[in-house]
């Protein structure tokens, strides 16, 4: 599957259900059909990167994420759903600085992934969708397609409420998916400090928690933006790498 970019979906917010009955029961309905055709064993894990705010490193969870799993030998794709298309843009960058491609990462930034995103998964092990910051009608789209749906936030108040307001969505999600699995997903944790210790016990009497793995903040990430490359890739980044190492096993198990 080659890198794809798509038309831009429509910015206008949607401020009610996301769907309509006779849509929802055509999503249903494709998702247990092919529950029915793929083996227990060859389901995928459809993750999600989501949040109304921008800048908390979605992007940068969902490519190394679904490149520890790819260094596993399994087979991803990332589904770029932000028009600005950040994560084909690392890795057009990194077909240019001609490393091995790693994964797909096809864009598709609409609302109707919880269509589309599980034909995407017949054929791999993992998809991880980057979500969009823009559009609550895609991220509602997205929660419906996902499991887990992962709220990176950074140790911070403000952080934590912005990401708050995403977390509300799965209460909507689970009238149709009860089985939704959401969590917070600490990203750029100042290594030792108050605050993100502060966060991370806040967090845990939260509903829905977050994850026990934590992401440091690290200048290594960065770099990887800018040359296509992952931080396992990087000289002296192996705490970085082991981070995200434990990010990845996680989300396997709490998916499974």
């Amino acid at each position: 599957m080659a890198n794809q970019r798509q038309r831009p979906v429509n910015q206008q917010l949607c401020t009610s259900l996301l769907f309509e009955p006779c849509q929802l029961l055509v999503a249903i309905s494709r998702a247990r059909s092919l529950c029915d055709v793929v083996p227990l064993w060859r389901r995928a894990v459809i993750v999600a990167f989501l949040n109304h705010k921008g800048g908390v490193g979605k992007t940068t969870l969902a490519l190394h994420v679904a490149g520890a799993w790819a260094a596993q030998g399994k087979r991803i794709v990332v589904v770029d759903t932000d028009s600005q298309g950040s994560a084909l843009d690392w890795s057009e960058q990194r077909a240019k600085e001609r490393l091995t491609r790693l994964f797909d990462v096809l864009a598709l930034p609409r609302d109707t992934l919880h269509v589309e995103t599980p034909e995407i998964a017949r054929d791999v092990h993992h998809v991880v969708i980057d979500g969009s910051c823009r559009t609550a009608s895609l991220i509602r789209s997205a929660m419906l397609a996902a499991d887990p749906a992962l709220a990176p936030t950074q140790p911070s108040p403000f952080d934590g409420w912005a990401s708050s307001e995403t977390l509300r969505l799965p209460h909507e999600a689970r009238l149709f998916r009860p089985q939704l699995i959401a969590r917070f997903v600490l990203n750029r944790c100042v290594a030792r400090s108050l605050i993100a210790s502060e966060t991370a016990e806040a967090l845990a009497r939260h509903d829905p928690p977050a994850l026990a793995a934590r992401v440091g903040l690290r200048v290594a990430f960065a770099d990887t933006a800018r040359t296509g490359r992952l931080v396992s890739e990087m000289p002296r980044s192996e705490s970085a790498a082991r981070e995200v190492a434990a990010l990845a096993a996680e989300i396997e198990r709490i998916a499974r």
